[in-house]
This record gives structure tokens, sequence and C-alpha cells, in this order.
């Protein structure tokens, strides 16, 4: 088995060994992964944080030993706290997004100087850390403030609160305890939505006084009701609510 790291701000994990292929997601700076098969110009990996797997170019990360892996997958998380930082060596200087792992500084000979996160936050917290991301584009794939999607979103704001959702919308669906009614969320809670096949599609944060907050075209704030999410600016409810959950 080999093992890598991302050494770049952010890269892209697609889901074919093509520049052309879909966006699946995206690695960010510190990221640690297992690298499940090895090709000429491509790698399929599994990251360690949430077991999602995907391919990237090879020349976009650097290859680590088990041992490094094995230490960097027993430490509590250090993520970078600011909407943009840098990491820097003697030579150069690089741009890392909000939520970069700062485990692996040492490992890549990098130096650090902002601010991170290293501990759980509390719940009601949840809410103002969403709001980093306000107004960022929404991007099939994406994990930042300059491209992101509904559940990369979700997942950002829990990871950057200390706590661990999976990847994909349909699979954050299967993790908690679900609600009866809205009336039972908090702010901080997950509301996810279906299609007209019945898939989970969308999820959202849940706000006070029945908001939520997700993105939809960029992240924004909308209504939340029994039906779904209503877009006051378009009079029309856009996604139908399946089921609210609890994760903490």
């Amino acid at each position: 088995m080999l093992y890598g790291i991302c050494n770049l701000g952010i890269i892209p994990m697609r889901s074919e060994p093509s520049d052309k292929s879909e966006l699946v997601s995206q690695v960010l700076y510190g990221e640690h992964f297992k690298v499940l098969e090895k090709r000429k110009k491509w790698s399929r990996i599994r990251l360690a944080f949430d077991n999602y797997e995907g391919w990237i170019d090879n020349k976009q990360f650097l290859q680590i030993l088990e041992l490094d892996y094995l230490e960097l997958d027993k430490s509590p998380l250090s993520l970078s706290k600011n909407l943009i930082d840098f990491v820097s060596d003697d030579n150069n200087l690089l741009t890392i997004p909000l939520g970069s792992t700062l485990n692996g500084k040492a490992l890549l000979n990098h130096n650090f100087e902002g601010e991170s996160i290293s501990k759980k936050i509390d719940k009601s917290k949840l809410v103002e850390t969403a709001f980093l991301f306000l107004n960022a584009p929404y991007l099939w794939g994406g994990k930042t403030p300059f491209g992101i999607d509904c559940s990369g979103f979700t997942q950002m704001v829990y990871k950057l609160n200390g706590y661990k959702l999976l990847r994909d919308a349909s699979q954050q669906s299967t993790q908690g305890e679900a609600l009866s009614f809205i009336e039972e969320s908090e702010p901080g809670d997950l509301a996810f939505f279906d299609n007209s096949e019945g898939d989970i599609i969308h999820v959202g944060i849940i706000m006070e006084d029945n908001y939520i907050i997700h993105a939809h075209g960029k992240v924004r704030i909308d209504r939340l009701d029994h039906s779904g999410i209503y877009n006051s600016e378009n009079n029309t409810h856009t996604h139908k609510l399946r089921v609210i959950k609890k994760i903490i």
C-alpha cells in the first residue's frame, strides 16, 4: 500500500483518471490518504478523513511512508481558521484555504504563522462558522469559500468545529438521529431534501426562526417550512424536505 499527502493548496479529485472527468471532490492542503491504485499519470486515493475515493494527478501530491500516515491518522486535527492563509518554506509561499489540515506541515517542511483550530467547539457555533462561507459560489465537488457544493459546505462547517461528516449528502443522511418535526430542531441540525425518485440530493444547516443556510447557486439563506426550502425571491419551493437529522 502506498500513502500520500496533499502538498498544494487545493487539488481536484475526479471520478476517472482524466482532466476532463467529473470533479467529485477536492483535496485540501495537508489532507492525507491511501493510494489504492497508481498509474503513470494518475492515482486513485482514499482520504483518511472520510474514506472518500477518487482520482488525483500524480504531480499534485507527495508520497509519504506508512509510519507518517499512521502518525497523522492518530493526531487530533489542526485546521487553518482564516478564509485564506499561507504556509512557507525557505524559498516559497503557498496559499491555503479555510479548513486546511496543518498536522503534516513539519513533514512537508512548511512553516505556518496563522490562526488554527484544534478542538471541538460548541454546537451553537456551527451557524457562525457557516457564515464564513456565505455567498461562496456553488461548485460541484467544491470544499472551499471559492467554490463549494451543498455537502462540501456542511462537511467543512462541521469539520471546522471538530465533528466528522461523510462527504455526500446521501451519506450524511445516514448519520445522526432523525427528528419528527422542524419544531424539534436546533440551529446546527441538518435538513435533507430528495428528488422525485426519493434520492437524497441536497442538504443544508438549520438556523433560528425557520431559516436555512445552504449551497444553491451560492451559499445563501432561505426560509424552511414543512414542505422544504422556500425561495422568497422566486416565490417558489426549490427543494422538497425529506428528513431532519440531529448530528450533535
